[in-house]
């Protein structure tokens, strides 16, 4: 069951990935160590609210009949090995090109990473990976664009720490409501209403 999570996992590897990578200058050095502490402690706690998750619907009857897990077939491997070739080849293409700075490459990343999400949102039938994937295109969009504009400096903190920080922040929303969704209705099927704040 906890396999069809496996989106937010995804999502939150990369999140933390692009937050760990980027967070540095032109932040300064103190803001670079909170935002990086931060995104640990935001995916431990995805981690947790999946485990979370996973034992409430198995203490009732939702646990039963559990959305379809992600299917990691020949399509999930094809999507994978073009984003990898993708990432690689953009990235050398960037570092041989003088012209274009080499922070582009963090947008370049942000961008095929997003686009990824496209084509699996369909093939895990999970439309809630869409936010992830337009979030992660469009970010890496304009990190390009201001790479190419002459604002190369910014572009890790955009395309880097920013999307990183949503690609953390998308799943850990949706497993907070997913998890209080299950606790009213654990509720209300024992038949008492949730204890008011």
């Amino acid at each position: 069951m906890i396999a069809r999570f496996a989106g937010f996992f995804v999502a939150s590897v990369f999140g933390l990935a692009f937050v760990l990578i980027n967070s540095g200058p032109p932040l300064p050095p103190a803001v670079s160590m909170g935002v990086r502490g931060l995104a640990v402690a935001a995916a431990v706690a995805i981690v947790g609210l999946v485990v979370l998750r996973v034992r409430k619907e198995n203490r009732s009857e939702e646990g039963d009949a559990p959305p379809g897990a992600p299917r990691f077939g020949a399509f999930f491997g094809v999507v994978t090995t073009i984003e990898v070739l993708l990432i690689i080849g953009g990235a050398q293409t960037i570092s041989r090109l003088d012209a274009v700075p080499d922070q582009a490459g963090v947008a370049w990343v942000a961008l095929i990473v997003g686009l990824h999400f496209f084509p699996l949102a369909w093939y895990w039938k999970q439309p809630e990976i869409l936010y992830v994937a337009g979030y992660g295109t469009v970010l890496g969009g304009i990190g390009l664009a201001m790479a190419l504009l002459g604002h190369p400096d910014w572009v890790p903190l955009v395309s880097g720490v920013v999307t990183g920080t949503g690609f953390l922040l998308g799943p850990l929303v949706v497993l907070i409501l997913m998890n209080r969704g299950a606790g009213a209705s654990t509720a209300r099927q024992s038949g008492s209403s949730p204890s008011p704040k």
